[in-house]
């Protein structure tokens, strides 16, 4: 009696802490794109610049993609259940603070707690998920964590425009405090404490270089446009840094004799091309995002809540084609879902290409659908690639250096399309109103046109040049697809097993 009723308690206590790693797994994803239909809004509260709209993604990834190496050598000393909670509890304080926030430093450092606290989440959840269920379930618990990994991706756009139009752009924050309550008390009262007995040292000094490299490389994109790029001091200071951090990691990856991304994973054809592609699948799939809504709300005046509704087909047929991919047989040459995908994915961004201000929702409803379809069947197509030829025993840094690729393309993706989108937009605009000279002049020795006729007839131009700027984005995202597609060529077909 008392056995059985200890293994009910076991499994109960199973259940409870998959629950809460698989809902920690959707949290820390979907709070990277809730934001995103309601950051208009979050701009005229907080008197944000338009080039500073980027921040509001940029500063959660690139926080988090510093501490996610960490995650390995942090649970190993530290114990995986008092960091799990410790994180929780700092994504809640994050979430409090981003509520608070009354200025756009204020939300950007909110931003960044956030984001750093988060990077342990997915990568302790899938370990705590492989380790609590049996062998035999781990292939169906991987696949179940990937699905809410990108559905918390997808879904974002939608509940944060919802959230935003009826109860104010702050309530996106809130409903992931309920969330954190439950995560927190069901790891603390279900998951027993582990640490590595034996806890192999960490490489701070190649993440610190490595990230020194990427945070200035941001930094640069970021501030390049407000400060003039070269004709900035800092902007100076950030490129060197950026130099500086790239050039130690290089020389402490030839030196050194262990390092956080062992070089063994660098000789591996198939791991380093899939990891590419993998690079620019991320350059993708969060610019689209952001370029997408701010352009339904500010130039073709769709409310916050229709909107993140236009989004929801892309992110049903993202996880679509995830799930579907499941399905596929193991004998079926895993390249033709590559290059298919690919094919799928430039398709779709092609199809954006053909935007106007005078498009109902149709277009942008099925060109992301058919994006969505793509990067859903990318992913694992990529994932397949990447790990197929790769020694075990290098899966775990392996595992870690592809994700970060992912992490990395979405951050510098989002501040490429935002610089170009603000240089493009001035450019058009003086190319459109050059043309408006003569009839101006016209009008001004007439006097047949007001004031106000023309300041009406400036705002249509820049309206013009804004929706302009924002297409010839979506051109950049196409040939970000297309300058990788042809690496799927020097991919190898894995050995059969004996």
């Amino acid at each position: 009696m008392s056995a059985a009723l200890a293994s009910s308690t076991a499994a109960d206590g199973h259940r409870a802490v998959t629950v809460a790693a698989l809902m920690a797994t959707y949290m820390q994803a979907v709070n990277i794109t809730l934001p995103n239909a309601a950051v208009l809004d979050i701009q005229g509260a907080l008197s944000m610049a338009n080039d500073e709209l980027g921040w509001v993604f940029t500063s959660y990834i690139a926080a988090s993609v510093i501490i996610m190496p960490m995650t390995r050598w942090l649970a190993g000393r530290y114990g995986r259940k008092l960091v799990y909670q410790l994180s929780i509890a700092g994504f809640a304080l994050g979430l409090v603070l981003d509520t608070r926030a009354a200025t756009p430093i204020q939300f950007v450092l909110a931003r960044i707690v956030q984001g750093a606290v988060s990077g342990t989440l997915a990568p302790l959840s899938i370990a705590i998920l492989l380790d609590v269920l049996p062998p035999k379930r781990h292939a169906r618990i991987s696949l179940v964590w990937t699905v809410c990994l990108m559905l918390g991706i997808a879904s974002g756009a939608s509940i944060g425009g919802w959230l935003s139009e009826y109860h104010g752009w702050r309530s996106i924050f809130y409903i992931s405090l309920p969330m954190s309550g439950f995560i927190f008390l069901a790891v603390g009262l279900s998951l027993p404490e582990k640490k590595a007995e034996q806890n192999p040292p960490f490489d701070f000094f190649g993440l610190a270089t490595f990230s020194l490299g990427m945070i200035g490389l941001q930094m640069l994109l970021d501030r390049g446009e407000r400060l003039e790029w070269l004709a900035s001091a800092e902007i100076w200071v950030e490129a060197i840094a950026s130099v500086l951090g790239f050039y130690l990691y290089i020389v402490h990856i030839l030196t050194a004799k262990a390092h956080f991304l062992n070089e063994a994973l660098f000789k591996d054809r198939n791991f380093v091309l899939s990891t590419i592609m993998f690079f620019a699948f991320g350059f993708i799939l969060l610019p689209t995002l952001a370029l997408t809504s701010p352009m339904l709300e500010q130039l073709l005046n769709y409310p916050v809540d229709t909107t993140g509704y236009m989004t929801i087909p892309r992110g049903v047929t993202l996880v679509g084609g995830l799930v579907l991919m499941s399905f596929v047989p193991a004998w079926i040459d895993n390249r033709l879902f590559v290059v298919s995908s690919m094919a799928l994915v430039v398709y779709g961004n092609w199809r954006m290409l053909g935007y106007s201000p005078a498009m109902d929702w149709r277009p942008v409803v099925v060109a992301g659908a058919l994006q969505g379809l793509g990067l859903g069947a990318l992913m694992p197509a990529l994932t397949k690639a990447a790990f197929s030829t790769l020694d075990p025993k290098f899966r775990p840094e392996g595992t870690a250096l592809f994700n970060l690729s992912r992490l990395y393309g979405s951050t510098i993706g989002v501040a490429v399309v935002q610089v170009f989108l603000y240089d493009n937009t001035q450019a058009v605009y003086l190319a459109l109103a050059k043309n408006l000279t003569p009839y101006r002049a016209a009008a001004h020795v007439t006097g047949s046109i007001s004031r106000p006729g023309l300041a009406a007839l400036n705002d249509m131009v820049t309206g013009q040049a804004a929706v302009i700027a924002v297409i010839d984005q979506f051109e950049i995202l196409v040939f970000a697809m297309l300058i990788v597609s042809p690496l799927v060529l020097f991919l190898r077909k894995p050995r059969p097993a004996n």
